[in-house]
């Protein structure tokens, strides 16, 4: 009969323990455990101190009187093994209990002792206060902390797996969390990029993140700690917890003389024996192999555990069962959101010293969870790393609300079965709306993946748009679209103007192109590549991505309405006063209130519907949207400042995005809205008064070339399209676009006379700054415009001034070329610097041209 000691019962060792039962129903099993528990659910322990997990007992996945009972294995918890004697083939133990030492033999050992949470001499890191989370009594003591000692503030140190957890379930238990991180992000398994996902949600629930700056030292001052970063800022709490990471038990594998690796973890075989071959090596205690590179690794993580140990098992029973390795596939919920990973990151990849397009490729793109049209949709964001052929994939991540881990999962077995991106495009996925696409996510990523492989598309890095200043970023998103977020700098050709609109685009120059996602992104960069355009990249995942990267200072935090909050001060004058009352009754007297539901709608739909129906409401009016785009509720935060209107309420209900929006007239400072003749104040998104900031459009006309003047006017009515009050100042030879064609009879002197006969005589007699060529150039110019129909120069005048653009003429100038009022177009206003520096301070954008 063999006899058969573990030591350790938790994952790997109580895996072994029950599958070793399984397979011999005569082997004397004793099972040695340090611990007063075995076999616990350890993954569980942040929810139970959150309470989401209510019961303590569920978390004890199998008790020791179920393992003696049902499997017949002796279990010894509060044994713990103090030393291993090769030679003897006996394990010396303590006894916790009484203090009593024994000696145990065994014919084959099994080491599946673990790991556990570091604490680094840090200054002060002694306190009672500082506390790790790794078994079920260090749960009870925190537990203990919040429900009994009333603590109501923590510091997580750490930004890991169980670090972010454990943040979450403080807050939701009530207390104010604050986390540092000596790294730039949290969660290493992710690339920085997908991180920064991670980062803005820890935000917006109200955590105080601080990365790159760790621990200095801690202190205990007044019955709490205070924590010293290494930037001088001091956190104070009640609690800490630590959550840097750990380090295997293998003390006592050293010490019997057993091979370790550098990272001090026990180094075994394919079929998991250490370096004697009568003991066994199990969970994160142990160095395996990464399915990815072949290298050595460690990664501590409870799948991989579970399946060592019944490989163990196997290998003992007899079976020659082999451990192939791990590829490090992870999840873990963040507040509203899952990150996922499988396989290698790409800054692994460059520490191995791959070069990005040389070794590898990588791609990121946004999908909805499930078909956009069904209510519920979320996106996702999945970034893809591969070889440069494709036939290989390294790794893959995927942030997002639903549907993430079905997603990993397909991606990693993919990746474990030696496929590549040609087996993610070609594979069958089960489809209906409420669960997937036509074309699941995971396809997709193989169909970009094979685009990009056969040269068809090129990808911008996610910094280049910021680091790249000869690049030109081109938006081909609706015009308004913008309204909701607009990128700053980037020249905007919706895409069902791009192929009439090429001659405005110089074919030599190197062009990123945004989308939403990337899709119309890609169709546009198709048709520039067609059309000469030899340096086009798409931005990955679109303008959704690019917003995560570059946060807006509004942001939603799923607030009430504000007549259920209390009254917020702005500039030390609450919203709430009886003047600010009186006028927001008054606007709504004989109002309506609208109701648009924009579930399922994919981005930009719910913004679009907006657009639409504000235009037919009445000041005064409220629409009421609800929509399952997460995107909407930041989208039309900036949607209500930048066109006038006040956001009355933005909320999150359920799995929704509820949102009430007022046209017309809010107490404050009015803001005229040439676009839709409504005047408001801005508002914060609770419909409280905010300091309006310059949303106003400036434009010096000083140059009277045909082209310069028309793209001035293109820009005025553009702004003027987005509700943006716009004035024109010409002056000098700009002035020459706004006389009138025909001769008007006026007192002048010779020398006026002589200047006026010599400056063209209004719009129609422009010629163009370059390739003029007597003016054939510009008649070529003109008739292209004509069967293109794109309005002539004259007509986008008319257009402006019809539509309220201030046209001011400098009278300096006038005097010093001799011209006119009776000479200037009607609508003209003649006037000074001081009028046009008057509303030039009422803006944001000013241009000369």
């Amino acid at each position: 009969m063999k006899k058969i000691v573990i030591i350790g019962g938790v994952a790997a060792g109580a895996s072994c323990a029950a599958r070793l039962r399984r397979l011999d129903e005569t082997a004397q099993i004793i099972l040695l455990e340090r611990g007063e528990y075995i076999s616990y659910a350890n993954c569980g322990l942040p929810y139970h101190v959150g309470d989401v997990i209510k019961s303590r007992d569920a978390l004890l996945v199998t008790k020791s009187e179920m393992m003696r009972h049902r499997f017949h294995i002796d279990v010894r918890t509060k044994n713990e093994v103090t030393s291993i004697n090769r030679d003897q083939k006996t394990v010396t133990v303590t006894n916790l209990k009484d203090h009593t030492a024994y000696e145990e033999s065994y014919d084959t050992l099994v080491i599946a002792t673990g790991s556990s949470p570091l604490r680094p001499k840090i200054p002060g890191i002694e306190s009672d206060k500082i506390m790790t989370l790794w078994t079920v009594p260090d749960a009870d003591k925190i537990r203990d902390m919040i429900h009994n000692q009333g603590a109501k503030s923590a510091v997580v140190v750490g930004g890991g797996f169980i670090g972010l957890e454990m943040a979450e379930n403080l807050h939701h238990a009530g207390l104010k969390v604050s986390i540092a991180e000596a790294m730039d992000q949290v969660m290493a398994p992710l690339d920085p990029e997908m991180a920064v996902l991670l980062h803005n949600t820890i935000r917006e629930n109200g955590i105080d993140l601080n990365l790159s700056d760790g621990v200095a030292s801690f202190e205990e001052k007044n019955d709490q700690v205070q924590v010293k970063l290494n930037s001088g800022k001091v956190l104070t709490a009640d609690l800490v917890l630590l959550s840097i990471g750990v380090r295997p038990n293998s003390q006592l594998a050293k010490d019997a003389g057993l091979s370790l690796s550098e990272q001090g973890g026990i180094i075994v075989d394919e079929h998991m024996r250490t370096s004697d071959s009568s003991i066994y090596a199990a969970g994160d205690v142990t160095v395996i192999k990464d399915v990815v590179s072949g290298k050595p690794i460690m990664i501590p993580l409870a799948g991989p555990a579970n399946k060592q140990g019944r490989i163990v098992a196997d290998n003992i029973a007899g079976l020659d069962a082999v451990y192939e390795g791990t590829q490090g596939s992870s999840v873990a919920q963040v507040f509203d959101l899952t990150a996922a990973s499988t396989g290698s990151n790409e800054k692994t990849l460059i520490r191995r010293g791959m070069v990005r397009g040389k070794d590898y490729e990588s791609i990121l793109i946004t999908q909805n969870s499930h078909a956009g049209y069904y209510p519920g949709a979320m996106p996702l964001f999945l970034k893809l790393l591969f070889t440069p052929d494709g036939k290989k994939i390294f790794g893959a991540q995927i942030v997002g609300t639903d549907g993430v881990d079905k997603r990993i999962d397909t991606i990693g077995v993919t990746l474990r079965l030696g496929g590549g991106i040609k087996e993610l495009k070609n594979l069958e996925l089960a489809y209906a709306p409420p669960y997937s696409l036509a074309k699941d996510p995971v396809n997709m990523a193989g169909f970009v993946g094979e685009n990009l492989v056969n040269g068809l598309v090129r990808f911008a890095d996610y910094k280049e748009p910021d680091t790249d200043k000869e690049a030109v970023l081109l938006d081909v998103r609706e015009e308004a679209e913008l309204l909701g977020y607009e990128i700053p700098g980037a020249v905007n050709i919706p895409l069902g103007q791009l192929r009439n609109r090429l001659n405005e685009l110089d074919s030599q120059k190197h062009y990123i192109v945004f989308c939403a996602i990337g899709v119309r992104a890609y169709n546009a960069a198709r048709i520039l590549a067609q059309n000469g355009f030899e340096q086009v990249k798409i931005y990955p995942a679109g303008v959704r991505f690019y917003r995560q990267l570059h946060p807006e200072s509004e942001t939603f935090s799923g607030k009430k309405p504000a007549d259920e909050l209390n009254a917020k001060q702005n500039n030390g004058v609450s919203a709430q006063t009886p003047d600010a009352k009186s006028v927001m009754s008054n606007t709504r007297i004989n109002s309506q209130k609208l109701n648009i539901d924009c579930s399922g709608l994919q981005c930009p739909g719910p913004i679009m519907e907006v657009f639409n129906t504000m235009k037919t409401m009445k000041e005064g009016d409220e629409l009421e949207v609800t929509a399952s785009d997460p995107g909407f509720a930041k989208d039309i935060i900036s949607w209500c400042r930048r066109t006038g209107n006040t956001l009355v309420s933005n909320e999150k209900q359920g799995t929704s995005y509820v949102a009430v929006i007022r046209k017309g007239t809010q107490a404050g400072k009015e803001i005229p809205n040439p676009a839709s003749n409504c005047f408001s104040a801005p508002s914060d998104l609770n419909g409280t008064l905010v300091q309006d900031t310059p949303q106003g459009k400036t434009i010096i006309v000083f140059d009277g070339d045909m082209d310069k003047v028309l793209a001035s006017f293109v820009i005025a009515n553009g702004a003027l399209a987005m509700g943006r009050p716009v004035t024109m100042f010409f002056t000098f030879w700009g002035l020459t676009a706004l006389r009138k064609s025909e001769k008007v009879p006026v007192k002048k002197s010779f020398v006026e006379k002589m200047f006026g006969m010599m400056l063209p005589r209004g719009a129609k007699k422009l010629k163009l700054s370059k390739m003029n060529m007597a003016g054939m150039g510009t008649a070529m110019m003109k008739k292209i415009m004509n069967d293109k129909n794109i309005d002539s120069l004259e007509a986008l005048m008319k257009k402006a001034m019809d539509n309220g653009v201030k046209i001011i003429a400098c009278s300096m100038s006038m005097d010093v070329m001799g011209i006119r009022k009776e000479e200037l177009i009607d609508g003209v206003e003649v006037g000074g610097v001081g009028t046009y520096l008057g509303d030039a301070e009422e803006s944001n954008v000013n241009l000369f041209i």
